[in-house]
């Protein structure tokens, strides 16, 4: 069970294309290739639908886009994904809570908040002569929509700007609280035509900017089937590392160049009082299509004070034990706030074992005077669990969780668990829709339940 957090987001998006093969529509951001699912996620009413995402581009006459220009929107943090209309001219009674017939194009599932068309593919008469109006709404797991459209924006575009040739990176990692990762990730928008991406990271700056072969720097490269990988490495230094992407099309020639190369640096011997040490809750990401860099979904971003974060998407708890020297201590933070356990005893792992491994963890701790505090185990939602990844439960997982949580209580810690509401010990899908990563909210509580323990609990830790 030592799955990534980014193959269960692999997997979610290729249940979620099988649900729109059920749906039909005019065009795709990404090829249909399965056939349908049944057990979806609760759907949303629309009485719970938020408000409409709004235009961060604009293009008017005076300044208009190139033939394929970028457009962009406010981030919907409840969003799956978003659908995008394209129109030639604003019908009449259009409709903000429905899709139009009168588009002349429609792209149906787009998992980030930007998209790069290619308006000579779909209205190649207009560009230089009259505005073109798009907008955007977000939708849910399985395609319903969560909120109204956007009033329509025009769009006015010139053949001599010139288009847009590379991916552009999303990923900032910045000097902010809780904005550092051990294990980065990397994502950005893709450029129109890609069917694939070719990352590389580099030792230092590429002496080919805005080529297409690689650079001589390269440490490490994957094709990326997504917008979005995970780095299977842990990545610091006193020097700054580099990444950048290209695309490729579907027989792996390059589309356009690689982007830019962006800077990150994450320096051990910084003085780090406190380390996040855990799997993908601690690691970040949720609600299926954020990933740990989108910073909103790391509950690090919402602590009071400055942490480092060593977490791993998909480690178990003997995982956390094998990496400890390597990950943790060349960092030494003075406390490790410490949460583990949760795939393994899923995945049929007992709390005998896991307990064993939590133990361990504290006894490195204590022999390189690192200060454990460990963090209770949020309960799971197995139904949703299965419906977003296909994936089974173990029996018995909720008294093997409550096993757990008895020893962490025995010990220093912080009761995260007991400060989330969950009826009947399931994860509510209002604060996990996948049924095991905490989203928007569960992360601030998370937070806030250690923010308001930490004086306590840190005078506990430096007794031990």
């Amino acid at each position: 069970m030592n799955h990534l957090w980014h193959s269960h987001k692999l997997h979610f998006f290729v249940l979620f294309l099988s649900i729109l093969c059920l749906i039909g529509f005019s065009k795709l951001q990404r090829p249909l290739t399965l056939a349908s699912i049944t057990n979806l996620l609760p759907r949303a009413s629309a009485s719970a639908w938020g408000e409409a995402p709004m235009p961060l581009t604009y293009y008017p006459a005076d300044n208009p886009a190139s033939a394929s220009p970028l457009i962009r929107w406010t981030k919907d943090d409840q969003a799956v994904s978003y659908q995008v209309e394209f129109f030639d001219s604003i019908p009449s009674n259009l409709s903000d809570m429905k899709l139009s017939s009168k588009h002349i194009y429609y792209v149906a599932a787009v998992f980030t908040n930007a998209y790069n068309p290619d308006i000579d593919e779909f209205a190649p008469e207009a560009i230089g002569n009259k505005a073109l109006y798009w907008r955007v709404r977000s939708v849910n797991f399985d395609n319903k929509p969560i909120s109204k459209f956007s009033t329509p924006e025009p769009i006015y575009t010139d053949r001599t700007h010139p288009k847009i040739n590379a991916p552009i990176p999303t990923a900032v990692y910045d000097s902010e609280n809780g904005h550092n990762l051990l294990y980065p990730v990397y994502s950005w928008i893709p450029n129109h035509g890609a069917a694939k991406f070719e990352l590389e990271v580099l030792s230092q700056p590429p002496e080919n900017p805005g080529g297409i072969e690689p650079s001589r720097y390269r440490i490490f490269s994957t094709i990326c089937p997504f917008g979005e990988q995970y780095d299977p490495a842990p990545r610091f230094g006193s020097r700054a590392f580099y990444w950048r992407v290209r695309a490729l099309d579907a027989e792996g020639q390059p589309v356009g160049v690689y982007s830019e190369a962006s800077a990150i640096t994450l320096n051990p011997k910084r003085h780090w009082e406190v380390g996040i040490y855990g799997d993908s809750i601690s690691h970040g990401g949720g609600h299926l299509s954020y990933g740990p860099a989108d910073w909103e979904y790391g509950y690090a971003s919402y602590l009071s004070f400055p942490s480092v974060n060593l977490s791993q998407s998909g480690d178990t708890s003997q995982a956390l034990v094998d990496r400890f020297e390597r990950d943790v201590l060349p960092f030494h933070p003075h406390y490790l706030l410490i949460l583990g356990g949760s795939n393994s005893l899923r995945g049929g792992v007992p709390a005998e074992s896991v307990i064993a491994d939590l133990q361990a963890i504290k006894e490195k701790c204590l022999q390189n005077n690192i200060k454990p505090i460990f963090l209770t185990l949020p309960p799971i939602n197995p139904a949703n669990i299965k419906a977003a990844f296909d994936e089974d439960t173990a029996s018995g997982w909720s008294d093997q969780f409550a096993l757990v949580n008895d020893y962490i209580r025995s010990e220093v810690h912080i009761d995260i668990a007991s400060a989330l509401d969950c009826p009947q010990g399931i994860l509510p899908t209002e604060l996990g829709l996948d049924g095991l990563h905490l989203d928007v909210p569960g992360k601030k509580s998370m937070a806030d339940t250690i923010n308001q323990n930490w004086n306590d609990v840190r005078l506990q830790a430096d007794e031990q």
